[in-house]
């Protein structure tokens, strides 16, 4: 069997985006300096392989506002995902160190919606409201400020017509969908700001992963179960291939699923190490 002449084709796009790329480089930057305990503030990104590296390093891990209190010392990172007003306050009144590791995209959100709220819209954020982002998101609105993830979640705000909105989006939330649903909303409100917050490595990442999935047997995509932007590029290749495997790690992937393909799509999403995209591609190329 081995030997047969597979093509195999890996997404451009597949792997670390900006935003987790700089993040995780800043915790390994703080663990150089070797001077004072690191934490992060959530695991610094949804993947256990690269959080369990960390820690065996002596990077620890800060779920909650609570635990925060607790502290009295040390570095805290806050993660690409990005964090509320109130954890920033909270960390000046700790007096711990703070090493702010937001991505640049996301950070602009958070301005968008603290300016918007002060102008006096009603900001709806597009997105996953039990995501980290855009719990933060929201932490830079006010009691007003809500997030939706389809049409009729946004019906079911029975919000008044002549409300003054501002749409943003999760950063990673399926750019085909954010366009269908701010179409509808678009024309039962007037007065309606929109701004396109996905950033552009989601939307390449989103249109490359279709396009591969659209032409190969089977699709293989790489990422932590947690992570959104994965679960997203599933959902988006599955429409286009019915053969699409959702792994981890190369363990997850069932190399008896490919034996009568003839072609396989590889992408990966933002929080997955090169490392593993590269043990996958390997494996497959071997095995065929």
């Amino acid at each position: 069997m081995a030997g047969r002449n597979m093509e195999i084709t890996v997404a451009k796009t597949a792997g670390f985006c900006f935003g987790v790329k700089r993040a995780v480089e800043k915790v390994y930057d703080q663990i150089a300096t070797g001077k004072k305990q690191i934490y992060t503030y959530g695991p610094i990104i949804h993947n256990e392989e690269v959080v369990q590296d960390l820690e065996e390093k002596g990077v620890q891990v800060i779920n909650s506002k609570e635990e925060l209190e607790a502290l009295k010392e040390g570095v805290v990172v806050i993660r690409s995902h990005g964090v509320g007003r109130e954890i920033y306050e909270l960390l000046e009144r700790q007096g711990l160190e703070l090493v702010d590791a937001t991505c640049p995209f996301v950070k602009k959100i958070h301005k968008i919606v603290r300016e918007q709220c002060e102008a006096g819209r009603r900001v709806i954020i597009v997105g996953n409201e039990h995501h980290p982002e855009v719990e933060g998101i929201k932490g830079w609105g006010n009691e007003y400020t809500l997030a939706v993830e389809s049409l009729e979640e946004f019906e079911n705000l029975a919000l008044r017509p002549d409300e003054k909105l501002c749409i943003v989006a999760q950063t990673t939330f399926n750019y085909n969908k954010f366009q269908d649903l701010v179409e509808k909303i678009s024309k039962t409100y007037y007065d309606i700001l929109v701004l396109n917050t996905i950033c552009n490595a989601t939307k390449e990442r989103q249109t490359e992963a279709r396009q591969i999935a659209a032409r190969v047997d089977a699709m293989v995509v790489i990422g932590d179960k947690r992570s959104s932007n994965t679960q997203k590029l599933f959902e988006i290749c599955k429409e286009e291939c019915l053969n699409t495997y959702y792994i981890q790690t190369l363990d997850d992937l069932d190399i008896n699923q490919l034996r009568s393909v003839e072609s396989v799509g590889i992408t990966a999403g933002a929080s997955t190490p090169n490392k593993i995209i590269e043990e996958v591609q390997n494996n497959v190329r071997i095995n065929f």
